[in-house]
């Protein structure tokens, strides 16, 4: 009976594994940053969309995250779109007031049995608040699209935008 029992929990923890939101969504390599420090963003893409290949990946840049430098990948086309900050930023003792918003790349071919990585480096503002952050993803897998841009921080949530915790910059002194 024991020995039923424990087959019977492991299989169940193999299939709670399996079917994991964590496990079924876009996500950042490295979770956490400082206030005002820079970042190297990695996005983990696991999958594709029900099956299909990945084609192409565009990630929204949030406000107070800025001077960003997306990396190019071989066989993706990779395009930026750039505006105004809500507010300027000390980059070195030069006022930033715009920059990247959005990153994409696209006509690529992720196969949905692949993994792979899209990265991109940029600073964390000074004057931020620590707290979370998010970088809503938008996955598109030939005509159908992959929605990552839920930004509520609900851990139950079936399609949450990739996050990281914003730390106070003298928490991480102490480390």
């Amino acid at each position: 009976m024991r020995r039923n029992l424990a087959r019977a929990a492991a299989t169940i923890a193999a299939l709670a594994w399996l079917v994991s939101p964590a496990f079924a969504h876009i996500t950042l390599e490295i979770a956490s940053a400082t206030v005002g420090s820079t970042y190297k963003a990695i996005l983990r893409i696991s999958h594709g969309c029900s099956g299909a290949a990945t084609t192409a990946i565009r990630v929204q840049i949030p406000e107070g995250f800025f001077a960003v430098k997306p990396m190019p990948k071989a066989g993706w086309t990779l395009e930026t779109a750039s505006g105004a900050y809500s507010t300027s930023y000390d980059n070195h003792g030069v006022q930033a007031t715009e920059g990247v918003k959005e990153i994409s790349w696209s006509r690529g071919d992720l196969r949905d049995d692949f993994y792979d990585e899209f990265i991109f480096i940029g600073t964390f503002a000074a004057t931020l608040p620590p707290g979370r952050v998010f970088f809503p993803v938008v996955q598109q897998c030939g005509d159908v699209e992959a929605v990552w841009i839920d930004t509520t921080g609900d851990e139950n949530s079936d399609k949450p935008a990739p996050s990281l915790d914003l730390l106070p910059a003298d928490d991480m002194a102490s480390h």
